[in-house]
């Protein structure tokens, strides 16, 4: 009897060492989302000097400028198209105006077939003579 009282006191001293559980609470639900196909905002047009004839066009009116595109690529929200000649290589962006959705220009970029950088405007020229 004598060593069960240490023994009790023992384990007593040890069951208040345990801690309770942390309570949680229950866990929420977020509220639905409901999903609608929000277009986005009209990207503004970017003036550069020397760009003008091409900023701001649409697809047609690039065909008749430089011809077939040698790429044209459907992205989500709009669309590139790529004209190749000899000098230079031309990627024009295309986004919705906003006035009814028409895909019109709103960024060109220009290089050589080996990568490196050519002035925008002077492809866009050098590729309406051709």
């Amino acid at each position: 009897m004598k060593q069960a009282i240490p023994l009790t006191a023992a384990a007593l001293l040890l069951a208040g060492c345990v801690s309770a559980p942390e309570a949680r609470a229950p866990a929420r639900q977020p509220a639905p989302v409901e999903r609608t196909t929000a277009s986005l905002p009209a990207r503004p047009l970017i003036s550069v000097r020397g760009l003008e004839g091409v900023i701001g066009k649409d697809i047609a009116t690039l065909k008749r400028m430089f011809g077939e595109p040698r790429l044209d690529v459907v992205e989500v929200y709009g669309r590139k198209l790529q004209f190749v000649g000899q000098p230079c290589i031309l990627d024009a962006f295309l986004y919705p105006d906003g006035k009814g959705g028409r895909e019109v220009v709103t960024y060109v970029d220009a290089r050589r077939s080996d990568g490196a950088a050519v002035d925008r405007a002077s492809c866009v020229e050098a590729l309406q003579r051709r």
